[in-house]
């Protein structure tokens, strides 16, 4: 552990997504003195975006990594600074402000912190993923679904999510196809029984017992097919690999133009599960909530939350823009405070070397 300290700030900002580079924006305009450190994603989920059509004031659409870099130059125009590393460790100190440690040893400290680091979607890592990521393969049906309007989608999963994307691709899609792997999905009943009554429509088909093991295509075709693999019991990927069972498995081609993963996401806070904040079951961090001032406030004084590390249910560029505003009021509100009572730290002077 390291003792020496890089950087006093009063804000600290980790991550780099929309709710972010919103929280940077109102942070420096309060002259908060905002330093975001960006995480392993820079530019976060919306960076695997090409299009994005829904956010407000764009008539004609905007690219995801246009977005972002427009967000960032306007956060530095009003004195954000951006540095690049990963948040290893938060640790609150006896003060009141935080230590902030890299995951390559950097430290920093600051009187308020605002986690908006946000939820890494969970993928496959089957070939041709990392190429059509953004190009016909997607883990936002909300976000992207418009684009295939009358292709064959498959989305891939067995949870609510999976229910609920595939529920709301049959507006643009000619059939939307679901693989999973087992024969019973985990999903809520209700949700079984809304894609139920769309297989009785002709809208959904579902492929039990099925797993993707490839997708094709390129860049500039999209998506062209995938490949999959079935068995009646189950896992068929785990039976193909097990020579013992490896000929029972069928594995095919499959026609679709859209492949849509709803396979859960991984919120990214493993650097504050000793910092005395409270997650849920998968790790999402809770915040106050409610209607008055504070609700993106966490059980730490200091620390706030905005963005997908929050928000497990609507996960949307223009809903994250909105909590990251909070957290840069709500943390405004709290150094402001503190400030009035004489309690930000005083960080002690750097000696200056003898020229000796």
């Amino acid at each position: 552990m390291s003792d020496e300290i890089l950087e006093h700030r009063r804000l600290l900002v980790a991550g780099s997504g929309i709710a972010a580079l919103s929280a940077a924006i109102y942070a420096a305009r309060s002259n908060n003195d905002p330093l975001l450190i960006e995480g392993d994603e820079p530019g976060g989920q919306l960076t695997l975006t090409t299009d994005v059509e829904n956010y407000p004031g764009f008539s004609e659409g905007i690219s995801g990594p246009e977005l972002i870099t427009e967000m960032r130059e306007q956060a530095k125009k009003f004195g954000s600074e951006l540095r690049s590393g990963i948040v290893a460790d938060v640790e609150k100190q006896p003060e009141g402000h935080f230590r902030v440690e890299l995951t390559n040893g950097d430290v920093y400290t600051a009187d308020a912190v605002i986690a908006a680091s946000g939820a890494s979607a969970r993928t496959l890592g089957v070939p041709g993923e990392d190429e059509l990521m953004g190009y016909g393969l997607s883990t936002c049906a909300t976000c992207d679904g418009a684009f295939f309007r009358g292709e064959d989608m498959l989305v891939v999963g067995g949870g609510d999510a999976a229910m609920e994307e595939a529920n709301f691709l049959t507006k643009f899609a000619d059939t939307v196809y679901i693989a999973h792997r087992r024969e019973e999905f985990r999903a809520e009943d209700v949700w079984i029984e809304r894609v139920m009554d769309k297989v009785d429509d002709g809208e959904i088909e579902v492929l039990r017992n099925t797993e993707l093991t490839a997708i094709h295509g390129s860049a500039e075709e999209g998506i062209t097919g995938v490949t999959l693999v079935e068995h009646p019991d189950g896992h068929p990927k785990e039976k193909l690999e097990d020579p013992a069972t490896a000929d029972e498995v069928d594995e095919y081609e499959f026609d679709v133009g859209a492949v849509f993963y709803a396979i859960g996401h991984t919120p990214n806070t493993d650097y504050l599960e000793d910092t005395g904040v409270e997650l849920d079951d998968a790790g999402y961090l809770l915040t106050r909530g409610g209607r008055d001032g504070g609700q993106t406030a966490t059980a730490v004084e200091g620390i706030f939350g905005a963005g997908d590390v929050v928000d497990h249910h609507y996960q949307q560029a223009v809903t994250a823009g909105g909590m990251g505003v909070k957290a840069a009021l709500d943390a405004d509100d709290y150094l402001s405070e503190r400030e009035r009572a004489g309690e930000l730290h005083e960080p002690a002077p750097v000696a200056a070397e003898s020229d000796d």
